[in-house]
């Protein structure tokens, strides 16, 4: 490596040599140095790496990540010293010592560009009077940019970031998973919002938001179909998606033939497409509230109007409580729900019936009121309740799952399929009629998810088949159906597994994976930020595999697959409920050992499964972005998402939001874009 410092660097100007195209050239000087060879000099730490035409720009793409870390770290510790400094001075000397004044201009106007994307600030923040006061008497010396330049700077971050996730994404090892989310503005323009699932290199679930792009008032299912397809293929990444989901789309069965189409043609996908279109056990518990509810619509229309009667005179709310004190009921607040958003029609019911007793004594005060329940009004709410206790509790624990592989999800929908077969076959003609509703929908869309979560739970090595085998023997009453859905299941995850065994023969992906977990010869590796250091081919290196050819061909018996090995190999034991057991640690730690299967997992792990759509409301984009241009609304969804886990900056800081009516009437909290939707 050359010293930073060597004068003999010759920089020359050639008018006939080829552009520098790439955006990294911005932070590299390419010089030439007396042996004809080039070096790329940082702009910002003067280090020198290889700049010849057959290096690339990966290498000085990485660095920058490197330098520009450890000048964001400088940039803290300068802070830090400044504060302390400038306190010690107010002390001694009633002001701020100019001498140990340092302040970097740029820097602090990329600062206030990412601040306006993580907060969602305007751009003419910069014209508030407020605001320019408070940043003059913070740094005289910062001259305040205008709007259009701290327009322009927010474009600048959107562009590096997409850069540098755009190559991101060519490097992973895994394929990506879709979800696709119609938004609309507050004057109704409807927005498409595609956000990217996958287990990056490292073994970590990620999730990014790739576009945000509007749709015409006339586009149909086939334009939205199109337009995904045109987005995909800018990330280079149409041929190598593992699942979609369009919960919330109108047209998701036709936007998911339409990319089946194309896909299949170009033989992009696994299994042939019949994986590809996946549900959330969201959207699917979604759908069967909503059967319960509709249902149960005059029960719960009643206590809707009795509870809407009390808290409409404080008068009468004050007799029910006070008769709830006579009784002896814990004091609780009264909730009348927002019909659209069924966990609060939930809380309805539940502090309704939490106030039966006093409900009873406000009746027998107040004859002539016909809204008040009867008791076979309040034996049918308990059992409304019962129901949705189950998937108020089951959303409950998606939502909170911190990371939502697809494994983890299997046992409680056939868990939840168990309890609706219970409720369906009630003594209590009411209960009975309404788990008919729910099971018929849990149905349709289980048919449709079955296979890719039984499947995800086989890759979990605390269950393989036998969470399959368990349910499915609980499930279905005739012995020879739940055998032939098991042995649907094997043969599925067979197949896959022999898929990707074909797929990986002669795959690039699959030699680069094992160099990455084994420690066998590799025949060059980087050093020093791109340079290439060769090793020589030895005699010995010739002998490498003689000892796995002995051990195949001296036992007798023909090598087991890594397949066989793991369905054979007892589980891994579980701990319950109480379980924190990490599945991407886990196939990260066995990839040597299961080289195809970990492949497979590191594919099915991030499909996002578990996915809770946002009610309508809470996808509205709020007043300042409906009225923005759709390229700097995408700019600035895009690049809050990207740069968002670099800060510390809390999700409730997201842009894209509109306040939400009451989803309790003392709740004033705020819907956001999904951070990661969910």
């Amino acid at each position: 490596m050359m010293d930073a410092n060597d004068s003999t660097a010759i920089t020359v100007h050639n008018p006939r040599a080829r552009k520098l195209r790439s955006l990294v050239w911005n932070d590299f000087t390419k010089e030439r140095r007396p042996d004809g060879s080039y070096v790329a000099i940082c702009n910002h730490c003067k280090k020198q790496l290889t700049a010849s035409s057959r290096s690339g720009t990966t290498h000085l793409k990485n660095h920058l990540v490197i330098c520009t870390s450890t000048k964001r770290v400088k940039r803290k510790k300068l802070v830090v010293r400044r504060l302390v400094l400038k306190s010690n001075d107010a002390k001694n000397e009633g002001g701020m010592s100019s001498e140990h004044s340092q302040f970097d201009q740029e820097l602090s106007r990329q600062d206030l560009a990412r601040m306006v994307i993580l907060h969602g600030y305007p751009f003419n923040i910069v014209h508030h009077v407020g605001f320019r006061t408070f940043v003059r008497n913070l740094q005289p010396l910062f001259k305040m940019a205008s709007a259009d330049i701290v327009k322009a700077d927010c474009m600048k971050i959107y562009e590096n970031e997409r850069l540098r996730l755009h190559e991101m994404l060519d490097k992973i090892h895994s394929r990506v998973s879709l979800t696709v989310d119609m938004w609309k503005s507050i004057a109704d323009m409807d927005y498409v919002c595609l956000t990217c699932h996958y287990v990056d290199n490292d073994w970590r679930l990620q999730k990014k938001i790739i576009n945000f792009f509007p749709l015409g008032p006339s586009e149909l299912g086939q334009d939205v179909s199109k337009t995904i397809m045109e987005r995909l293929q800018e990330w280079n990444i149409d041929g190598k998606l593992c699942a979609v989901l369009l919960d919330n789309c109108s047209t998701s069965d036709f936007v998911a033939s339409e990319l089946i189409g194309y896909l299949r043609a170009k033989g992009f996908l696994i299994s042939n497409g019949d994986l590809f279109y996946a549900r959330s056990c969201g959207h699917l518990l979604n759908a069967i509230v909503h059967k319960s509810l509709e249902a149960a619509c005059e029960v719960i229309d009643r206590v809707r109007v009795s509870v809407q009667f009390v808290k409409s005179s404080q008068e009468r709310l004050s007799i029910l409580q006070k008769n709830a004190e006579q009784i002896g009921i814990l004091e609780k607040p009264l909730v009348l729900d927002a019909p659209s958003n069924w966990p609060s029609t939930y809380m309805m019911l539940e502090t309704a019936c939490h106030y039966q007793e006093a409900f009873k004594h406000l009746a027998e005060s107040d004859v002539d009121n016909a809204s008040f329940l009867s008791p076979k009004d309040w034996e049918d709410v308990r059992a409304v309740i019962e129901c949705l206790d189950v998937l108020y509790q089951a959303l409950e624990k998606f939502s909170a799952t911190k990371i939502p592989t697809a494994n983890l999800y299997f046992n409680d929908m056939c868990g939840l399929h168990l309890l609706l077969k219970t409720w369906y076959k009630s003594p209590q003609p009411f209960v009975a009629c309404m788990a008919k509703e729910m099971l018929e929908k849990f149905e349709q869309y289980w048919d449709s998810n079955r296979m890719l979560m039984a499947i995800a739970s086989v890759l979990d090595p605390r269950y393989k088949m036998k969470s399959v085998e368990y349910f499915f023997k609980q499930i279905y009453d005739d012995a020879f159906e739940a055998k032939t859905r098991i042995d649907n299941v094997r043969d599925s995850f067979i197949n896959l597994y022999n898929e990707y065994v074909g797929h990986s023969a002669n795959s690039s992906k699959l030699q680069a994976f094992y160099a990455g977990n084994n420690s066998g010869y590799s025949g060059g590796e980087y050093v020093n930020g791109g340079e290439c250091k060769t090793s020589r081919i030895t005699l010995s290196d010739t002998q490498r595999g003689l000892d796995q050819y002995l051990k195949e061909t001296s036992s007798g018996h023909p090598a087991r697959s890594d397949l066989d090995m793991y369905l054979e190999e007892a589980v891994h034991p579980s701990k319950g409920s109480e379980d924190n057991f990490d599945i991407l640690a886990w196939w990260k730690y066995n990839a040597a050992k299961y080289p195809v299967l970990s492949m497979m997992a590191r594919d099915i792990m991030g499909i996002p499964i578990s996915v809770v759509p946002l009610d309508s409301e809470a996808r509205t984009l709020n007043q300042y972005l409906s009225s923005t241009d759709p390229a700097i609304i995408e700019c600035l969804i895009c690049s809050q998402d990207w740069i968002g886990n670099e800060t510390e900056v809390s999700s409730v800081d997201a842009l894209a939001i509109v306040p939400s009516t009451a989803f309790l009437e003392t709740n004033g909290d705020e819907c956001m874009l999904p951070a990661g939707g969910d």
